[in-house]
């Protein structure tokens, strides 16, 4: 396993910052708008960071083609998978970091059509960072904000850019 980025403390707190569009709301609201978005936007790939706003998404028939999660939810309860796929990869991530391994998962995946769960061992969020970057444009980006609803992040080259920024602003192994 290699390490390829750290979280800083500083950028913990930046992070903790919506990176795409709030809608907040129960899961049933949530869901409800953003099947609306769906259908109106039709993304070319939805992609789901986080156990909970991925079952939710299954749940309500919209089946992300990639979807990042570690089986727990808060760092609490252990959260069974529920969804079908086509593909299951499991990745060490360690907390407060973004491994090699977990960054060629998610490319490769992003560059298949195939139905992918990345189950994460250790920490899932910051790869939302890493999907963005590699998904194509106009792709979602969806993860949960807990207590308040799902962030929906449309995939533009701004966002890229953004992405990269914080990736550049972490502790890299290259340094």
């Amino acid at each position: 396993m290699t390490i390829a980025f750290t979280l800083t403390p500083q950028l913990r707190i930046k992070l903790k910052e919506p990176f795409g569009s709030l809608i907040q709301g129960t899961p049933e609201q949530t869901m409800a708008k953003m099947k609306e978005l769906v259908e109106k936007e039709k993304p070319p790939k939805i992609i789901s960071v986080g156990d909970i706003v991925s079952r939710n998404l299954h749940k309500h028939s919209i089946h992300p083609q990639l979807s990042i999660i570690d089986n727990i939810s808060m760092r609490e309860q252990k959260l069974p998978q529920e969804a079908e796929v086509e593909k299951t990869v499991y990745i060490d991530n360690p907390q407060g970091t973004i491994t090699q391994e977990a960054i060629f998962a998610v490319k490769e995946a992003l560059e298949s059509d195939e139905h992918t769960h990345i189950v994460i061992k250790g920490e899932e969020d910051l790869l939302t960072l890493i999907a963005v970057l590699y998904s194509p444009e106009n792709a979602f980006v969806v993860y949960g904000q807990p207590n308040f609803g799902i962030v929906v992040v449309k995939v533009t080259s701004q966002k890229k850019a953004h992405a990269q920024e914080f990736l550049n602003a972490m502790k890299s192994s290259k340094s």
